[in-house]
């Protein structure tokens, strides 16, 4: 039995993968070291001096530094209090757009993909104006208000919906079964998949959401991870000390990094199996 042999043709593509999965690596092995390695001995110092002096210090101290708990608290009350609204919202429209009849249908369906194609910053000024209006400045219902209603989700759903075998549906009203029964009981079930899909989409995105937060919100009760990281950047507190900026950065990023690494292969094929590549 003899080896495959591979062309070049079938070995520069998975080349270039990994030069750019090394490109990609660069910036979060630089944080890594810059979070263990104190400023001076990066900045100043040898490879070798930074294996000597690799320590944990700079991660308690910038816990202590800015009240990271709080912001912690104020990004899963946010970031998951949003994702339940928005599992409502895409489920009822995408399940109405997909299965049910009315007038309007079709150009509601088009109003949809039309906000897809809308940048999220062009809505920023009318969407402040709005919370002034509503008195929701700095509050948690004023940064989840923009997203409830998700455009992606809801095209989502609508495609996953419309591949659900007819006679399931007609099945469950032949039964007796209200609109909202055959959603929850027939259509959930089935669909978890784009569900888990737009779940894990929503909340990297919300997670890693910095313009909006940082615009409406102004007190440590409400601003999210990614605010109270800039602002503690800003503070002379930690200036250009990279190793509390770095440490502070991974505070930030790791839950999403480990929540991805844990559910890639339930991710990936979650858009597949919803016939989304």
């Amino acid at each position: 039995m003899t080896a495959k042999r591979y062309t070049w043709r079938e070995i520069l593509p998975i080349l270039a993968l990994a030069l750019f999965g090394l490109v990609w690596m660069v910036p979060l092995f630089w944080t890594l070291l810059a979070a263990f390695v104190p400023t001076t001995q990066l900045l100043n110092g040898s490879p070798l001096d930074w294996l000597q002096n690799l320590h944990l210090g700079a991660f308690a101290e910038a816990w202590d530094v800015a009240p990271f708990p709080r912001f912690y608290l104020n990004t899963v009350i946010w970031v998951f209090g949003l994702l339940a609204l928005q599992l409502v919202t895409v489920s009822l429209a995408g399940f109405a757009l997909a299965r049910l009849d009315f007038r309007g249908k079709d150009q509601i369906f088009f109003l949809f993909l039309t906000q897809l194609m809308v940048p999220a910053t062009v809505l920023i000024l009318p969407n402040y104006q709005t919370l002034v209006t509503l008195g929701w400045l700095d509050s948690y219902q004023g940064m989840m208000a923009p997203y409830i209603a998700s455009a992606f989700g809801t095209f989502l759903m609508r495609q996953a919906f419309k591949q659900v075998p007819k006679e399931l549906e007609e099945a469950a009203r032949s039964d007796g079964a209200s609109w909202l029964q055959v959603l929850w009981h027939v259509f959930l079930p089935v669909t978890r998949a784009p569900l888990l899909a737009f779940s894990i989409v929503s909340v990297t995105y919300h997670w890693n959401e910095f313009l909006w937060p940082l615009l409406i919100t102004s007190s440590v009760e409400t601003r999210p991870l990614t605010v109270g990281l800039a602002l503690l950047v800003q503070s002379s507190e930690i200036g250009a000390q990279w190793d509390l900026l770095s440490a502070g950065t991974l505070i930030v990023a790791v839950p999403v990094i480990v929540l991805l690494a844990l559910v890639q292969k339930q991710f990936t094929n979650s858009f597949l199996s919803s016939g989304i590549k």
